[in-house]
């Protein structure tokens, strides 16, 4: 179906969210403090802190901040204990939504969570409600710079990637969750960092959301959770139709 899905196109969403300068340095000095915690804080020995450090560079985080957010995840200063945390619901349509994380307070941000969901047209479920529509997978990210698109298709599969798409926007590469480090390895010996190497979920099947209201009331969903400082990665499995996408702006 031609249109607008939350995993093909994310980049697409994001602009708007990435222009909010101050919200994305708070996610990304949380998770550059989480990285250095739960690995060491060298990142040429922690692929998940080298991952974090080149995502803060691309959206020009001084280095000066870098830094103590690392430090205060490596025990040098005192700082707030995040934790990992994952929550699951449906929005308008019936869309499968799963939210990912990071809180020093489990109950404000499950609270702002369901608050989210119930203002606008969705209901937060269970663990595990929604999680079964879509594959866990390792997601790896390049910029369209980094290599051609054969050379870039024919470094992944031999890496053991399953999947390559090369697009105006970047290189996609997919592969199963336990072979994420071996292809990331092979890759950044070839091309250097990545934008970015981690889980992901992408849903096995999407929801068309050909309704105009109905779009417009799940994508101001998918802002505000998105908008959340606690909120890191929000994964959906909705299809828009182009028209209806310009329409909304």
């Amino acid at each position: 179906m031609a249109g607008h899905s939350q995993f093909k196109n994310i980049m697409h969403r994001k602009g708007a969210q990435d222009a909010k300068r101050a919200k994305v340095f708070t996610k990304l000095i949380r998770e550059l403090t989480v990285s250095a915690k739960s690995g060491q804080p060298d990142p040429a020995m922690n692929p998940r802190l080298r991952a974090a450090i080149q995502a803060a560079r691309a959206a020009n985080m001084p280095k000066d901040t870098m830094d103590r957010a690392i430090k205060r995840g490596a025990g040098g200063e005192d700082g707030a204990n995040y934790e990992e945390v994952r929550y699951e619901g449906y929005g308008p349509g019936s869309v499968a939504i799963i939210v990912e994380g990071l809180t020093d307070n489990r109950n404000r941000t499950a609270s702002e969570v369901r608050s989210a969901f119930s203002k606008n047209g969705g209901a937060l479920g269970e663990s595990n409600s929604v999680s079964f529509m879509f594959d866990r997978i390792g997601a790896i990210r390049y910029a369209t710079e980094s290599a051609g698109a054969e050379a870039m298709f024919e470094a992944a599969l031999e890496a053991g990637a399953d999947n390559v798409e090369s697009s105006e926007d970047g290189h996609e590469i997919t592969c199963s969750p336990d072979d994420l480090a071996t292809v990331r390895d092979a890759l950044e010996a070839t091309f250097g960092t990545p934008e970015y190497a981690r889980l992901d979920w992408k849903p096995q099947t999407s929801v068309p959301v050909a309704d105009e209201n109905v779009a417009k009331t799940l994508l101001k969903l998918l802002d505000t959770l998105e908008d959340n400082d606690d909120v890191q990665r929000v994964s959906a499995n909705f299809e828009i139709p182009d028209d209806i996408m310009e329409k909304l702006g």
